[in-house]
């Protein structure tokens, strides 16, 4: 098997991950996204596993992104989500992005209560 062109780490403890990343993998037909599930023993981390479960991260030609950057380049790597990726090269469209991010981070320990 190819390696993917974009790895993705996410926390697989967090329901709301779970649901997210479980649509991302239905809609990457192409099988261009390696997921790695950082709640699983063996998980291989680029960085300290704190940091990335506290923030969605990718590795994308080479390069480590994290939050809405880590959103856009996996909307880039699925057909159907690519022009909303391409759209976040824009550093306008990226910083309000990155903005509703963070601001989703102060709620989801709430909203992962609730799913469980």
């Amino acid at each position: 098997m190819p390696i993917a062109p974009l790895t993705i780490w996410y926390d697989g403890a967090c329901p709301l991950c779970t649901r997210e990343i479980a649509l991302m993998r239905r809609l990457d037909r192409a099988r261009r996204i390696e997921f790695v599930d950082l709640s699983e023993d063996g998980a291989t981390c680029p960085r300290d596993r704190t940091l990335l479960l506290a923030r969605l991260h990718a590795r994308e030609d080479g390069v480590l992104l994290d939050g809405a950057a880590a959103f856009a380049a996996m909307w880039r790597a699925i057909p159907l989500l690519r022009p909303l990726g391409l759209l976040a090269r824009n550093p306008l469209v990226l910083s309000g992005l990155e903005w509703a991010y963070v601001r989703f981070l102060r709620v989801r320990p709430a909203l992962q209560r609730m799913m469980r």
